[in-house]
């Protein structure tokens, strides 16, 4: 004979009660209202039920009647149901005012707890050491930054296209500065030039600039 594992706590109970009544009884989502005296019903379809004894049932219905989300299904109008869902009779408008005032005792005991532990967390935390400020006895010292000196540039004149050879160091015009570089190849009235950032650049033969002759 197989042993009958008994349920020992309320997670336990509610769960074999969803499964076993899921039209009444349910563990995420809205609640629904349950009928009055609906223990008595439970004790009687679970009489032979050896995995559920009638004082942990009771403890379990309690836990599940005092939960926020049933408090908050309280609503005047809204139907009771029975095991298995059936609509037997609305809730009273004195029911919902008993729902919410132990809704809002719940809240705010819970609420207290909150900040007990807080409070109990922060005083149990080691208190961090404060490093002193530095006093600075003197100003320190600015030390002036020159700008290195610029060697002189080059002085430039335009390059005459039939004096231009693969080879050659010049200067492209690009911008406000002309940039370095070297005659890589020819192509008619266009010179291709490698800049000394290592890009490569086709331009036209007025574009380029050789250093004048002292």
């Amino acid at each position: 004979m197989t042993e009958v594992k008994k349920l020992t706590n309320n997670k336990e109970v509610l769960a074999y009660l969803a499964a076993k009544f899921p039209a009444c009884f349910s563990l995420e989502g809205d609640a629904k209202p349950l009928k009055i005296g609906i223990f008595e019903e439970l004790a009687q379809r679970l009489e032979d039920d050896e995995s559920v004894s009638k004082t942990r049932l009771r403890t379990a219905l309690r836990h599940y009647t005092n939960s926020w989300r049933y408090l908050r299904a309280m609503k005047a109008g809204g139907e009771r149901i029975d095991l298995d869902g059936k609509a037997v009779g609305p809730v009273e408008e004195e029911h919902q005012t008993h729902a919410a005032e132990a809704l809002a005792e719940s809240q705010a005991a819970a609420a207290e707890r909150k900040k007990k532990a807080q409070a109990e967390q922060r005083a149990t935390a080691p208190k961090r050491n404060k490093a002193p400020k530095q006093k600075l006895t003197s100003k320190p010292k600015v030390t002036s930054k020159r700008k290195p000196k610029q060697a002189p540039q080059p002085k430039l004149q335009a390059a005459q296209s039939d004096d231009l050879k693969v080879g050659q160091k010049v200067q492209v015009k690009a911008g406000k500065q002309p940039v370095a570089g070297e005659i890589i190849e020819r192509d008619r009235n266009d010179v291709v030039v490698q800049l000394h950032n290592g890009l490569t650049v086709k331009v036209a033969t007025d574009a380029i600039f050789v250093a004048q002759q002292e």
